[in-house]
């Protein structure tokens, strides 16, 4: 999810579309959270954890320095040592790795790109890697990172849909991006992952900020299972197009756009083992960040928090469930 403008001021119901789009928006400004707390009463590792190594050499959007500084500052505080990732993947690079997270990758601006973030060798030394023991992290946002993303994500196989996943917006009120998975909508899946060390580790929602989809392997579980009712438009002209196809139907039938599918059997986040390894991998990044979009003066909004330190969501506690379930804390 990143920061951009749109046409469809109601897309989100009740969060203009404007601050959850790639680009640039002259009207607001996306900052990391300067008052994300990443205190921790019960650290996995008291001392010496593993180490995870952020991805920084593809282009990617989500560097441990930049948007994703919350999430590193949060595994640092569970006892990881995070450092950066700064070279190309091969057989050479990734040995000795254990933990590895790769956070849309191939567009550093969220510009639209038609370029794969890795080339085939790179993707197959990843596959190798994985099958031989190691513990990947893939997050991939709506387009263009499913498309960027989409070589490694076959290899280990997992399809992205590369669109923009949606939902009706409550009162038919247009359409939303920013998704609920909950024990109470029966969208989250059974896994170490939702259900943590203990009781108070247990996820009782997650939230997403606009992503795409996702379909996983035989065997693999979907954390955060998708409405059936949900559609994914492949780009932002048939995004807006939808949610004025919802405004029109005034609560009776909608005339979808065409090109519009319904993917209600997919997921935006999923967990597998891959031969000795394991893999989690995400449609949608914001969730595990921590971000801040000010509005200017002359609209009257309040900031709007995002990811990890938005109210009412147990994301901080799933981003911490997803590391210990890849480091073999949760088993």
């Amino acid at each position: 999810m990143n920061l951009a403008r749109s046409r469809a001021r109601r897309t989100l119901g009740g969060i203009a579309a404007c601050a959850l789009w790639a680009g640039t928006a002259p009207a607001q400004q996306q900052i990391v959270d300067p008052d994300f707390d990443v205190r921790l009463d019960r650290p996995a590792f008291r001392a010496g954890g593993p180490t995870v190594v952020v991805d920084e050499a593809h282009g990617n959007f989500h560097t441990a320095s930049g948007q994703y500084r919350p999430f590193a500052d949060l595994l640092r505080a569970d006892g990881f040592r995070v450092v950066a990732g700064k070279d190309a993947f091969s057989a050479a690079s990734l040995r000795g790795m254990r933990l590895l997270i790769i956070a849309n990758p191939g567009s550093p601006n969220g510009a639209d790109t038609d370029k794969p973030a890795f080339t085939e060798a790179e993707a197959e030394a990843v596959r190798k890697w994985v099958k031989s023991g190691g513990a990947l992290l893939l997050i991939a946002d709506h387009a263009p990172f499913g498309l960027a993303a989409a070589p490694l994500a076959r290899r280990l196989g997992v399809a992205m849909g590369r669109g923009w996943v949606f939902e009706k917006a409550p009162s038919a009120d247009g359409i939303t991006t920013q998704l609920t998975f909950s024990r109470a909508n029966h969208r989250l899946g059974s896994h170490p992952i939702t259900n943590g060390r203990s009781s108070a580790e247990k996820l009782g929602l997650v939230k997403s900020f606009t992503g795409q989809s996702l379909s996983g392997p035989p065997g693999s579980v979907a954390l955060l299972r998708l409405d059936p009712d949900a559609r994914e438009a492949p780009d932002r002209t048939r995004l807006d197009r939808s949610s004025e196809a919802v405004l029109a139907a005034k609560g009776g039938a909608v005339a979808w756009p065409a090109g519009v599918p319904r993917v209600g059997e997919r997921a935006q986040g999923l967990a597998f083992r891959f031969g000795r390894g394991r893999v989690v991998v995400l449609g949608e990044a914001a969730m595990l960040s921590a971000q801040v979009i000010r509005f200017r003066p002359a609209v009257d909004r309040e900031d709007l928090r995002v990811g990890m330190g938005a109210p009412g969501n147990d994301n901080r506690q799933f981003a911490l469930n997803v590391m210990h379930w890849l480091a073999g804390v949760l088993r």
